[in-house]
């Protein structure tokens, strides 16, 4: 029988990442420069193992040829097969991430044999001033674009948004962005590893190499408008599911407990993800009973269609498909 499952995150060495996601998340770790939490993953190579349950020890691509739609949902098992739609992180950048950008699903097929890269973010902390790059601040040709890039001025044509605790973007492919430094967040998207990235502040490694950048890769794929479309307002009601985002690819949706005991149905078809973003939540069924704090991730399969989340006081991300 299925029953909530957690996994081991896969911590992630970047060049701009910091401790955040040991200080505040509690993640385990030697590393001293973790830029990411990989929570739930199905990427080749970095297959999330279950860490709870009868399961454990198991990774997602066995359950995914066991259980196939009572893990995912029918409808889902009959687009993805064996492969699990949605890539789950935690994000700490100590400093800037390169601006960078991710290709559609068509243009990936072609290239990558990959889906897109269709993404969104929640705010979970920033340090004073920290912002987030998200698209152009002017209309811009590709002329005008690969003049910036050559002078290596880039940043003079973005968009900077100084962010706080709780604001949401949705990202879609082709746009041009990147998280500031100081800034730790909750990543949504598609199952995908493919980033065109385009600048990189002119950084280097111990051996003073700079990372490699994709800009021949990058030039058909960017979305040129200068859309005012991707910050997400979202209800707050406490005690039931706001949504924030709903695409072809994840709907999201801000779920906020404060004493109470709610009753819940899955309705969806679907698996349903939980991220817990601030306090600590109890999620039972008929059988087992899970607790995640913040920080921690569960996948409640399709086939588990009642279950209780309680919580004395709790924010969490629902993400289904």
């Amino acid at each position: 029988m299925l029953y909530p499952i957690q996994f081991a995150p896969i911590l992630k060495d970047k060049i701009w990442g910091g401790q955040k996601l040991k200080t505040v998340l509690n993640k385990s770790s030697h590393l001293d420069n973790i830029g990411e939490s990989w929570e739930i993953s199905d990427v080749e190579g970095d297959t999330s193992i279950v860490t709870n349950g009868t399961l454990k020890g198991q990774n997602l691509k066995q359950l995914l040829e066991t259980y196939k739609g009572d893990l995912i949902g029918e409808k889902n098992y009959k687009i993805f097969g064996n492969k699990f739609p949605l890539l789950i992180k935690f994000i700490d950048a100590k400093a800037h991430l390169s601006i960078q950008l991710h290709p559609n699903d068509a243009l990936a097929a072609k290239r990558h044999n990959s889906f897109g890269k269709t993404e969104m973010w929640y705010v979970m902390q920033a340090d004073t001033d920290s912002n987030l790059i998200v698209g152009f601040n002017k209309k811009v040709t590709p002329e005008t674009y690969l003049k910036h890039l050559e002078d290596k001025t880039l940043p003079e044509i973005l968009n900077f948004d100084t962010v706080t605790k709780g604001d949401t973007y949705f990202i879609e492919v082709g746009r041009v962005h990147a998280i500031g430094a100081g800034v730790l967040l909750a990543e949504i998207q598609q199952t995908s590893d493919i980033t065109y990235r385009v600048y990189d502040w002119d950084r280097v490694d111990d051996q003073g190499n700079g990372r490699e950048l994709h800009n021949d890769l990058a030039i058909d794929a960017i979305d040129f408008e200068m859309k005012d479309d991707f910050r997400v307002d979202y209800s707050k009601s406490e005690n039931v599911s706001n949504k924030m985002v709903s695409c072809p690819y994840f709907t999201t949706h801000y779920l906020p407990v404060e004493n109470e005991t709610l009753n819940k149905t899955n309705t969806f078809d679907s698996f349903i993800i939980y991220m817990c973003v601030e306090g600590e939540v109890v999620i039972k069924t008929n059988a087992f009973s899970e607790t995640i704090k913040k920080g921690e991730t569960l996948l409640l399969p399709a086939s588990i269609k009642t279950y209780e989340i309680t919580a004395k006081k709790a924010e969490l991300l629902e993400v289904y498909v």
